[in-house]
């Protein structure tokens, strides 16, 4: 009784968003679903030559992330997000014309760049329309978005090249993104300009009392923090650090899983589309039970930086069974599959919480800036674990034996979120909140 006296319209809000997650891994997921039983005998790629054209999408997304957040805080959420999808949008359609190898260097920067600005205008949405203790739920359930993406691209992709070639995927998955911005465009507007929104919810959304007063410029507009003030403070070095050391390991399963599940059990195209899916199912529930988590310790009271970080501790030790992936994939590849679908739910469990950590420590006003540094150390990350995943696999495959260069990356997997956390704590114990 008492949400529905409040209001549900932020809800339509994380709706929209969750939606543009979606679409974003839609996109970028693509690739990978195509690669071995087309790219590979076109354009003639080894594993490394995989690995570098992955590098190229990840280079331009990590850099991109820094000047996304900057923009984004600039032009606002709404203008900032239409604008990144577009661009994305077009860049995912333009793969569909490529002829070579060094085409699809240059076709996978462009979508690297042009999508990096998805999760700082998401956070800074999330930021902008709850109160910190929903924050987390909210972002889990959008960051579920990169799941449900990443589960209707081997349900689709496989049938549409099998029907229409490899290009028409690029196509016709980078082409739904437009439809998008009509939804957005129609329901999107800050909390303080949204005629939709009743009072108590626009309160509500208000509720925090540790939230940070917004500085103002002589003529009303908000002041904008520089990078080297933002870098001054341990909670973004906090960020940072966690995104680059665990970024990398969800990009590992998105871009290597359907080349894993060939090596290691021979499957081919359709083959792969019920155990890709699964994988993600299991990753999307782990996105949505990671932000509902804290907010259920919060609302057993305690405060935020202990349900947070308590959260994320449980992460960091379900994330440790992927070790064992390979030993009882030996049993059963279904086996596997759920070990490395369970790690995948800890990561995105992990990253709700993550990601909410910029809300819970800086104003509104920066949130989008901070998102797209820590961003970029992802993507960063994410590029040292493609270039050693692939020169590992080329190693491994020369020596008959690909399987033990997916036990080395595993073990990475399993090991990287336990010492994140503990850098994390080290460097804000208590998630304190910045004052700019």
């Amino acid at each position: 009784m008492q949400q529905n006296a409040i209001g549900k319209y932020r809800w339509t809000i994380c709706g929209l968003v969750f939606f543009a997650t979606t679409i974003n891994y839609l996109d970028r997921q693509v690739i990978s679903l195509v690669v071995e039983d087309y790219l590979v005998p076109e354009f003639k790629w080894t594993e490394t030559d995989y690995a570098n054209i992955t590098v190229a999408f990840q280079l331009a997304y990590a850099f991109g992330m820094i000047g996304a957040g900057r923009l984004i805080d600039k032009l606002g959420t709404k203008i900032g997000y239409a604008l990144s999808l577009i661009l994305w949008s077009v860049a995912a359609m333009g793969h569909a014309l490529i002829r070579s190898t060094t085409g699809f260097f240059v076709a996978r920067a462009a979508l690297g760049i042009t999508e990096s600005g998805n999760f700082p205008a998401a956070i800074k949405a999330t930021a902008e329309w709850f109160p910190k203790r929903e924050r987390a739920l909210a972002t889990g359930i959008f960051n579920s978005g990169t799941n449900i993406g990443a589960i209707i691209a081997p349900l689709s992709v496989p049938f549409i090249a099998e029907a229409w070639g490899w290009r028409a995927t690029f196509f016709i998955t980078g082409a739904i993104g437009l439809l998008w911005l009509i939804f957005w465009f129609w329901l999107y507007e800050i909390p303080k300009k949204q005629k939709r929104l009743k009072k108590e919810e626009f309160d509500y959304i208000h509720s925090d009392a540790d939230e940070p007063v917004v500085a103002s410029n002589p003529d009303g507009t908000e002041k904008r923090a520089p990078w080297s003030r933002l870098l001054a403070f341990n909670q973004t070095w906090a960020f940072v650090i966690g995104k680059f050391l665990t970024d990398g390991i969800w990009w590992f399963y998105l871009f290597w899983l359907p080349k894993f599940l060939k090596a290691e059990y021979g499957l081919e195209k359709k083959e792969i589309v019920i155990p890709v899916a699964l994988v993600y199912t299991i990753a999307a529930f782990g996105s949505i039970l990671g932000g509902w988590l804290p907010m259920y310790f919060i609302k057993k009271g305690w405060p935020v930086f202990k349900a947070r970080k308590t959260a994320m501790l449980i992460y960091a030790f379900c994330a440790l069974p992927v070790i064992t992936a390979q030993l009882f994939g030996d049993y059963s590849m279904w086996l596997a599959v759920s070990i490395i679908g369970f790690a995948a739910a800890a990561h995105q469990g992990w990253s709700a919480n993550i990601f909410t950590t910029v809300s819970d420590m800086f104003p509104k006003y920066s949130v989008a800036s901070v998102t797209g540094i820590g961003g970029m150390a992802g993507g960063l990350g994410g590029i040292m674990v493609s270039k050693s995943a692939g020169s590992l696999f080329d190693h491994y495959k020369a020596l008959g034996h690909i399987q033990t260069g997916y036990l080395i990356v595993f073990v990475f997997c399993g090991l990287s979120y336990l010492l994140a956390w503990m850098i994390m704590h080290f460097l804000v114990p208590r998630l304190k909140p910045v004052n700019l």
